[in-house]
């Protein structure tokens, strides 16, 4: 074994990685890793933000462009990036957002009541792992500008024109030095995009990608309800109208939209503040029970099932559903940074009580 004096091993050695440095390091911690997988996860950073402001009620418009060189503008009309000089910072708001983790409105619940950005680091991870970005901000009847190279500010921001308009044009380029490819999929952010658009209603979102001259718009009045149209849009309904549940309690919103179908598959997709919980949580174990003992309770009221014989099984009840359940929570406790799983544990119980309420208040409207 070494001596410890031979290992060396003293405060020299211990690295702190100041600002973005660390995300250039250790990218997948961020972004999950540095394939495909965390290359589209930067353009729905971009909107996710966007989709905050659609949240606050302050944006209704989200226009996304892959451009020929494999650069990605986003644009919203919400209110823009805040411009003044930040107390602490001493330098533009902006900058602030743009330069350092955990910084951002989403901290603060007056700006957000609901958010669904990574936490507090969305625009300033892709700054960082983007070979080149430029910002432009309109807002109180002055347009500002700001370019960034790998995460360096290439000068402060800058007052550049006037405009009547409002809201925050992104456009950044992936660094191949992060990135194993830089070829952005149409496919895959357009149906990121429609989800966002059925569970956002009355948002329009657009998608061009300059390189096919394909497009999309994306608006979708019906909301959620229209998602489960689509879902089963190639499937045989058992019943005609989508099943539809809304609730709030204790801040926190519950939709929930479901149809069966003649098929055997379960399909159920699950929201968090518009983030795909593909790993479920809270709101997706809350669903699940509360619609096996509603539908049991049905069925043995309805003479379906006797009281003396066996139960029917989640599998059973779920066969050929397709369902969305979307949750807008103010504080939401995901577990793992690129938010797969929702962990607010009083969320469950909100979702079994709105399921037990409405939902056998429906069977009972519509035997």
């Amino acid at each position: 074994m070494k001596s410890p004096s031979q290992s060396e091993y003293k405060a020299d050695k211990i690295k702190v990685l100041e600002g973005l440095e660390a995300v250039r390091k250790r990218p997948g911690m961020y972004i999950g890793d540095t394939a495909e997988i965390g290359l589209h996860h930067l353009v729905y950073e971009l909107v996710d933000n966007s989709i905050d402001e659609a949240l606050a009620g302050f944006c209704d418009q989200i226009d996304v462009t892959i451009h020929i060189d494999n650069s990605v503008t986003v644009i919203d009309n919400g209110r823009g990036i805040p411009v003044d000089l930040h107390p602490t910072e001493k330098k533009s708001a902006a900058e602030v957002v743009l330069t350092k983790l955990h910084a951002g409105g989403k901290f603060d619940k007056a700006s957000y009541k609901v958010s669904g950005g990574l936490h507090g680091v969305g625009l300033s991870v892709v700054n960082a792992l983007a070979e080149s970005l430029e910002v432009e901000i309109k807002r109180d009847g002055k347009v500002y500008q700001q370019r960034y190279k790998r995460g360096d500010p290439q000068g402060p921001l800058k007052e550049v024109g006037k405009s009547k308009e409002r809201g925050t044009r992104v456009t950044f380029r992936p660094d191949s030095k992060i990135f194993e490819s830089l070829e952005f999929s149409f496919d895959a952010l357009s149906q990121r995009l429609r989800e966002l658009a059925f569970l956002n209603k009355g948002v329009r979102i657009t998608i061009e990608d300059e390189r096919s001259q394909k497009k999309h718009e994306l608006l979708y009045k019906g909301g959620i309800v229209s998602f489960v149209e689509h879902l089963n849009r190639a499937k045989t309904p058992i019943h005609s109208h989508v099943i539809y549940l809304q609730g709030e309690k204790e801040g926190i919103d519950i939709e929930i939209a479901m149809q069966w179908n003649d098929g055997y598959t379960e399909n159920t997709f699950a929201f968090a503040n518009s983030i795909n919980t593909i790993e479920g949580g809270t709101h997706l174990i809350g669903f699940k029970s509360a619609l096996t003992r509603t539908i049991n309770s049905y069925a043995i009221e309805s003479g379906v099932l006797k009281k003396d014989e066996e139960n029917l099984q989640g599998e059973d009840v779920r066969e050929g559903l397709t369902a969305v359940i979307s949750v807008k929570v103010p504080e939401p406790q995901f577990e793992g940074q690129t938010k797969t799983k929702l962990g607010n544990s009083e969320v469950k119980g909100i979702v079994e009580a709105l399921i037990n309420d409405k939902l056998a208040s429906h069977f009972a409207e519509h035997p």
